[in-house]
């Protein structure tokens, strides 16, 4: 599966400051030191519906820790799947008459054009689920093997009690796991399982539905958290720098795959950090799907809204709060990108330099866009009441605000 095209990055002078980053699993900063390649791996979208903004201001937030690490000088592996089979989107597919395949290709190809309009920068590998079941089979396979899973009438569970650090990444009691593995796609009820929390690594073939050939495991298809270890450790290896995805992955997917990769490697932890963005809401609840309370990035940009707008929207709150998108959040978008825009559209301005580092401190701090943005808007500020006679200063602003935020003035 290809993703989408990369955007050029703008050479700064100097050198970026080194990331620090909210762990979930610790609950503090950690400051990363990876090597000359950074690895990341963020969850991807399964492809049932357009790119709404709770998707958008993830993959934002992620594409900055991509360009903090560019400007240290280092090269980034970034990988990202699409879980192009899962129980949402064959029920969507049958809800709207469509075919299963063509629904998740069509809306794939519109998640790469609001990709691609937003700036991101792609992953190096961009991995279906299906085209990764040839790798998943044998992991499955493998844990059977281990007796860290099992067969319940022709599923096969993992169990959760086989990886001593299993809780880790979310920290959450086994009542809480309990409940939001029943909202977010478990089975705790199910009678047979060794415990409720045990998550499915392969579905046996159901009647009318896709499968695929598992070997010894019989016909069926991959579980949601298995297809993410897979495509992990074949791309990156254990102990890669960031698991990333919204907050909602914490648990149970990212606590989940991070045990089915311990127990089949016998190292620890998968990733050294496991960092999650906020929630965004419509009219008091979380955006998703599921409630229908969607703006959607292609939407938005068939509108004639500008997609450096919808991304200065998305930077001008915090990563990791939850928060509410408004028309007054665009609204303001629009204003401050016009200011910037005529700023760096002048012959020359103050200084430049120090707001370089001003915009590579805030970063590295958290991701902290929203002291970022306040910094060009001082110097954009400074440069309306004051003037300047650096003739490249506009020129170096233009270029810091479009390698560090990935917005193109």
């Amino acid at each position: 599966m290809h993703a989408w095209p990369a955007s050029e990055v703008p050479a700064l002078p100097g050198r970026g400051h080194e990331l620090r980053l909210h762990d979930t699993a610790t609950g503090g900063t950690v400051t990363l030191d990876p090597g000359p390649v950074a690895r990341i791996y963020v969850c991807g979208i399964t492809p049932y519906d357009a790119t709404h903004m709770g998707h958008a201001a993830t993959y934002t937030a992620f594409d900055l820790v991509q360009r903090v690490w560019l400007d240290t000088k280092r090269q980034v592996h970034y990988v990202q799947n699409v879980t192009d089979v899962d129980d949402p989107l064959l029920e969507r597919a049958v809800a709207t008459g469509v075919d299963w395949t063509e629904l998740a290709e069509r809306e794939t190809a519109l998640f790469r054009e609001d990709m691609t309009a937003l700036r991101l920068l792609p992953p190096r590998h961009y991995i279906g689920a299906v085209e990764a079941i040839p790798g998943i089979v044998p992991l499955v396979e493998r844990l059977r093997e281990q007796g860290a899973a099992y067969e319940l009438d022709g599923d096969v569970y993992f169990s959760v009690e086989s990886d001593p650090h299993f809780g880790g990444v979310s920290g959450l009691d086994a009542a809480t796991m309990r409940h939001l593995s029943a909202e977010r796609g478990g089975d705790p009820d199910r009678p047979g399982k060794k415990n409720p929390l045990d998550p499915m690594l392969w579905m046996a073939a159901r009647d009318g539905e896709p499968s695929w050939d598992g070997g010894s495991l019989g016909r069926g298809r991959p579980g949601w958290h298995i297809e993410c270890v897979a495509i992990a450790l074949d791309h990156l290896g254990m102990g890669f720098d960031v698991q990333g995805g919204g907050s909602d992955l914490a648990f149970p997917h990212h606590e989940m795959g991070a045990s089915h990769a311990q127990v089949l490697t016998g190292e620890f932890p998968m990733a050294k950090a496991y960092v999650h963005a906020g929630m965004v809401g419509l009219d008091g609840e979380k955006m998703s799907k599921s409630k229908g309370n969607l703006v959607f990035v292609s939407r938005l940009r068939q509108d004639g809204v500008d997609p450096a707008a919808i991304r200065l929207a998305l930077l001008s709150r915090h990563y990791r709060a939850d928060w509410e998108w408004t028309d007054g959040v665009l609204d303001e978008a629009v204003a401050r990108l016009g200011r910037w825009r005529a700023a760096v559209s002048r012959p020359d301005g103050p200084s430049a330099e120090e707001l370089v580092e001003q915009v590579r401190a805030a970063l590295a701090d958290d991701l902290n866009a929203p002291a970022a943005l306040a910094a060009v808007d001082a110097w954009v500020a400074r440069q309306d009441a004051e003037g300047g006679t650096d003739t490249g200063a506009p020129g170096l602003v233009s270029r810091a605000v479009d390698a560090l935020l990935g917005v193109a003035l």
